[in-house]
């Protein structure tokens, strides 16, 4: 017989707090891990001798981070049980995950047995992305900025700046379409794309990274310059190379003329061979 406990989803707080919160720094500016307590309760009396293990949940597999009475992996020297739950001390983003609490217990009517499956989060703030941006470009290309960052969690989204101002979405309706917006700017994936760059797009762009935890992040400042198409400069560079292998080709013609390239016979030799 099966006796099913309700899951419950934990969220730690790991990031720059308010001194209001209770995480602190120490004097080198780094800050101590906040703890997570994985709750696992049970109706059992106390009576009972219970098996307790607790079991995390991962892609490759299900391992064992309590069993046998001892914590094993990344969680031996810093988690302790509180009853039938857990205290995990100085989260990381490791910790992330799900976790299953399995409890077994003797009774009269036979071995009884019960699990909970609780969702640990730990929320991480965003480093300084780094940004792509071209130092130039010609107009009617196209042209993609990119912007990125690894650290945060949940994953950070991403809002693009020209000349210190916030750019609009492009959406089907409101301020964006009424712009004219040229760009398509992806807030998920930290893209800002011109299908058809103009000379307009000319300025100094940034990207800034949030995700609600802690203080938001910025990139440096960098300035993308659009210039037209030199086509008048274009067709004078294709006249002049073309200029220059004509005469070069007239050059030849002559020097053939002139029989500058014809070999000429050896002459005889001014000693006879001795015989």
């Amino acid at each position: 017989k099966y006796t099913n406990y309700l899951g419950e989803c934990l969220t730690i707080l790991l990031a720059f707090c308010p001194p209001a919160l209770t995480l602190h720094f120490n004097k080198s500016e780094s800050f101590f891990f906040n703890e997570a307590i994985l709750s696992c309760k049970h109706k059992f009396s106390k009576s009972v001798s219970l098996r307790i293990e607790w079991k995390k949940i991962q892609s490759q597999g299900v391992s064992f981070v309590y069993y046998n009475s001892e914590f094993t992996g990344d969680l031996r020297g810093r988690a302790e049980m509180l009853n039938t739950g857990i205290r995990i001390r100085n989260v990381t983003r490791r910790d992330s995950g799900t976790y299953r609490c399995e409890i077994s217990a003797k009774s009269e009517e036979g071995q009884r047995l019960g699990e909970a499956t609780i969702t640990l989060t730990v929320l991480v703030a965003p480093t300084t992305p780094v940004c792509e941006v071209p130092s130039s470009a010609m107009t009617g290309t196209v042209v993609q900025l990119s912007c990125k960052e690894t650290e945060g969690s949940p994953p950070s989204e991403y809002q693009w700046y020209k000349n210190g101002v916030a750019l609009l979405e492009k959406t089907a309706t409101g301020n964006a379409r009424a712009a004219n917006v040229t760009y398509t700017m992806n807030k998920k994936s930290g893209t800002l794309l011109f299908n058809t760059v103009t000379k307009n797009d000319t300025g100094e762009y940034f990207c800034e990274a949030s995700n609600g935890i802690g203080l938001s992040q910025k990139c440096s400042v960098k300035r993308m310059q659009v210039d037209d198409l030199n086509v008048s400069g274009i067709i004078t560079a294709v006249v002049f190379v073309a200029l220059v292998m004509a005469s070069c080709g007239l050059g030849v013609y002559y020097a053939q003329k002139k029989g500058y390239f014809t070999s000429k016979k050896a002459l005889p030799s001014k000693y006879p061979d001795a015989r």
